[in-house]
């Protein structure tokens, strides 16, 4: 095995990495007795940039994870982390990594500021140091006045941030982050979304595993799909929404009894067929080409119709997930445990 010094790429002065990539994977398996739990992954992660990952239970994005950051060793398949190989170089790769599990890595004999303390110190920190970074971890995640409770005093959603809190106390170039946001608060869950942006706008990549797909929208530049061990889709956001059908023009006119003439000018100018909603008033078109958005205006105004309110509809992230998977997304509750995890004994 190569050390951190002796192989890979080297830091450049604003102290990333000489390669365009964070992650590169390709063909990776992992199996445990006859469960394929990852049958043939293939991942690319530029470097500087949140990638989403989706899936349903027991998809495998877990076990890929676990690999990807050299807690699993593959059955089969290559992965490179900033060029470092994650079985050949695992040192180095755990040097360039940090990870945020499903489960909390907490000590719940210790109180909040000693359980980050002693990452601290694990990580290289002088002592004074270690309480300073505590200090600033339990500010950001909203902990300073739990600091010198114990651990099994903390409720689920408090002992989930200071795990979060303890991944980042050394900033590290990829940071693994398995569903972090799971049964965290509305405004906690903001809280963490601010925090991956910064950090990505600090230098670091992220690899996101999540359940809440408002998630992966509000932040990942790119998202892969995981279902049966395989990776089914890979695109942005954006993309993946637009391959599932196209957006959906809905337009009421201040005059309900407009909505039929409504309808035929939508259906002339789009070519498309117009759906009628009479008692709302709500007329709705698949909306291919959205520059012809004006022209229905431009006809509607030309026909004294006044337009009372109108609205661009583009597939939901839901509906791709329920498209690709043939599942409804998972819902708040629900934990990605991955069946192949459970089948490790």
């Amino acid at each position: 095995m190569t050390s951190a010094t002796t192989a890979g790429p080297a830091r450049v002065s604003d102290g990333t990495f000489g390669t365009d990539l964070a992650i590169e994977a390709h063909g990776l398996v992992k199996t445990f007795g006859s469960n394929r739990a990852v049958d043939g992954v293939d991942l690319v992660v530029p470097t500087g940039s949140v990638y989403g990952v989706l899936g349903p239970n027991g998809a495998g994005k877990t076990t890929t994870v676990s690999m990807l950051a050299t807690l699993l060793k593959p059955d089969a398949g290559t992965a490179k982390v900033f060029g470092f190989d994650v079985v050949d170089d695992a040192v180095a790769v755990r040097s360039l990594v940090g990870v945020t599990g499903q489960y909390a890595s907490v000590d719940e004999d210790l109180t909040a500021t000693q359980n980050l303390v002693v990452f601290a110190r694990l990580l290289g920190l002088s002592r004074k140091a270690s309480k300073a970074r505590a200090a600033e971890l339990l500010e950001e995640f909203s902990l300073t006045e739990a600091a010198d409770r114990p651990l099994k005093d903390f409720s689920g959603g408090m002992r989930r941030r200071l795990d979060l809190a303890a991944s980042l106390i050394d900033t590290p170039p990829l940071l693994f982050l398995d569903e972090p946001t799971t049964g965290l608060d509305p405004r906690t869950r903001a809280q963490m979304w601010d925090t991956i942006r910064r950090l990505v706008a600090n230098g670091s990549t992220v690899l996101l595993t999540t359940q809440y797909l408002d998630e992966a929208d509000q932040l990942a530049d790119r998202i892969a799909v995981i279902d049966h061990g395989r990776v089914i889709a890979d695109d942005t956001a954006d993309a993946l929404k637009n391959s599932v059908g196209s957006a959906t023009l809905q337009l009421r006119p201040a005059d309900r009894a407009a909505a039929p003439r409504v309808a035929e000018i939508v259906e002339r100018v789009l070519g498309e067929p117009a759906a009628l909603s009479a008692e709302a008033g709500w007329v709705s078109a698949s909306l291919h080409r959205p520059d012809l958005v004006p022209d229905v205006l431009i006809a509607m105004r030309a026909d004294g119709i006044t337009v009372d309110e109108i609205t661009v509809q583009k597939p939901s992230l839901d509906e791709v997930f329920l498209t690709l998977t043939g599942k409804p997304a998972e819902t708040e509750g629900t934990s990605d445990h991955d069946a192949n995890e459970e089948n490790q004994g």
